[in-house]
């Protein structure tokens, strides 16, 4: 991983859609779906998995193959490696709920699991699921078996909740420190919790927006870069202009500020990312809590491993160069 000149570019976990197309959307089409993604492909993300929140049934049932089969094109292998589905078995508390919409939330179903997997053809890679589900447990052993990352998320568990699925099964948590509600007890939450369990490795959006700097510094210093991921969470909105949007796969109006802040104002809450991964592992190197090795590790190495792959994976060209003196990457000039 060390070394000058360009690295890989940059694998990200989570990308809800890109520069207007909604992933979760019931209108969602073919031609739209892979202009988004050649689009963000080249934009500093090597690879990454589309994600899918949570909605109505029906559309699970139409956007699951829909979204596999782009994955089956062969100008997308080795860019597109799975399915990351957030939701529906998460909670429906207000504040951990976030963005989701909270009437197609559902209780953990193992069935209903391996329905979603055949209609996406087997491309399910990650799930995320709310620890403190009642039948949580019998969910992430099943998810196991099937070769899925479980993620925990969305929730408002405790050490004892995280440490039970961690036993099940479950490997990572997702956007640590987001997902929750604003305000919470001041020992006894989520993010407490997440940082303190070491049997679980984290995803961290760093747009500038979702986390302040002492918070990065705190989750770098707890897990450590080896157990660290940066997702960009990207929205649809993402890549657009700034102004009023609807987001399809929620029905909800967002508000993206010229900052790059994405909100819900009716909700009061951030409504995903407007920034790209390269965007992202910028704003983080520009902390300097990390060097080139460990940025490389949380942006391009880690996702892939958290999701049993490996760097050949990717088949991607190398896109990125890395300015230590600045802490800045920048797309590679032709």
């Amino acid at each position: 991983m060390s070394g000058a000149g360009p690295i890989p570019g940059f694998v990200d976990l989570q990308v809800n859609g890109y520069r207007g197309v909604d992933f979760t959307s019931p209108e969602l089409e073919a031609e739209a779906l892979a202009g988004a993604c050649r689009e963000l492909l080249h934009h500093g993300t090597a690879a990454f998995l589309p994600c899918v929140i949570t909605c109505a049934m029906e559309t699970y049932r139409r956007n699951l193959p829909l979204i596999s089969a782009c994955l089956g094109r062969p100008e997308f292998e080795g860019r597109l490696l799975g399915i990351h589905l957030e939701g529906p078995f998460i909670s429906r508390a207000a504040g951990a709920v976030g963005a989701h919409a909270p009437q197609w939330v559902l209780p953990p179903d193992p069935g209903l699991l391996e329905r979603f997997q055949q209609w996406a053809g087997g491309r399910i890679r990650l799930l995320t699921v709310a620890a403190d589900a009642a039948g949580a447990e019998e969910l992430v052993r099943c998810a196991v078996r099937m070769g899925i990352t479980v993620a925990l998320g969305h929730h408002m568990a405790g050490e004892a909740d995280l440490e039970r699925m961690a036993c099940a099964g479950a490997t990572l948590l997702t956007h640590l420190g987001n997902g929750a509600p604003a305000l919470v007890p001041r020992h006894s939450n989520p993010i407490w919790a997440g940082l303190a369990c070491d049997l679980l490795a984290a995803t961290i959006i760093t747009d500038g927006h979702h986390l302040p700097a002492s918070a990065i510094k705190v989750m770098c210093r707890a897990k450590g870069a080896r157990r660290l991921a940066v997702i960009s969470d990207a929205s649809p909105v993402s890549g657009l202009a700034p102004g009023r949007y609807r987001v399809a796969g929620n029905d909800a109006q967002v508000v993206l500020e010229p900052s790059g802040r994405l909100h819900n104002p009716d909700l009061g809450c951030l409504a995903g990312s407007s920034a790209t991964m390269l965007e992202c592992m910028n704003h983080l190197a520009g902390l300097g809590f990390l060097g080139r090795e460990e940025l490389e590790a949380v942006g391009f190495h880690n996702p892939l491993r958290f999701i049993g792959l490996g760097p050949a994976a990717v088949r991607g060209p190398r896109q990125i160069d890395y300015d230590p003196a600045a802490r800045r990457f920048s797309l590679t000039r032709a």
